[in-house]
């Protein structure tokens, strides 16, 4: 397995079209990368003015312990964001605008669900030439394929995001799917992928390796 580490990690932007979103898709490399000094900038596009905006904020504020963290909640209404793709790219836009980040965590481009797929193909227009990891989500759609960079988790802070997402997430304990064992059962899968016990996977659709001859 080789490892790659970025040269520098000052700034992250994370993206989400929903509340719990990015907690669900990368809230064990939050856990793991945030530290004081760190910047965080996440945007979320639906949620604002509600419930789920006070459990995001509470949340990623849980997410990212120490760091220099500004959270944005949009209200673009929840699976319509085909329909507010001005609204979504001019967001993105303003948000490239006042950062540079070194990493760029946001949903997978083939991800089966709409608000998803989208928020993900605006990244690639509006970030061009940043490092982008494309978080996946457990969903009824079974969308979930094979990953191409892996972020192991040690078990304290599988076992920590697990804790966080029930413990902030009040309005999404009624699904299904939104359980313990989803999460973790995810976690060991993809830490056997990358030789580890738990983990959280991502695709890279576009990676530069410069290496000094």
């Amino acid at each position: 397995m080789i490892g790659l580490v970025p040269e520098r990690l000052e700034r992250i932007v994370v993206l989400g079209a929903h509340c719990d979103d990015i907690a669900i898709g990368a809230g064990g490399t939050l856990l793991t990368l945030s530290r004081p000094g760190l910047r965080v900038d996440a945007l979320v596009l639906s949620g604002g003015g509600t419930e789920r905006e006070d459990e995001e904020r509470a949340a990623l504020a849980a997410f990212c312990p120490g760091a220099d963290l500004d959270v944005t909640v949009l209200k673009m209404p929840d699976g319509r964001l085909p329909a507010h793709w001005d609204e979504a790219k001019n967001a993105l836009e303003e948000l490239r605008a006042r950062t540079d980040p070194d990493l760029i965590l946001a949903p997978r481009t083939d991800d089966a669900h709409q608000d998803h797929r989208g928020l993900a193909e605006l990244v690639t227009t509006a970030f061009r030439g940043h490092l982008t990891l494309g978080y996946e989500i457990v969903k009824w759609d079974g969308d979930l394929t094979t990953p191409s960079a892996y972020v192991p988790l040690r078990d304290e802070l599988a076992e920590k995001k697990v804790e966080l997402l029930q413990q902030h997430y009040a309005s999404q304990r009624h699904r299904p799917w939104y359980d313990r064992e989803a999460f973790l059962g995810l976690a060991r899968i993809r830490g056997i992928e990358c030789q580890a016990r738990y983990a959280e996977a991502f695709h890279v659709r576009k990676l530069c390796l410069r290496v000094e001859g």
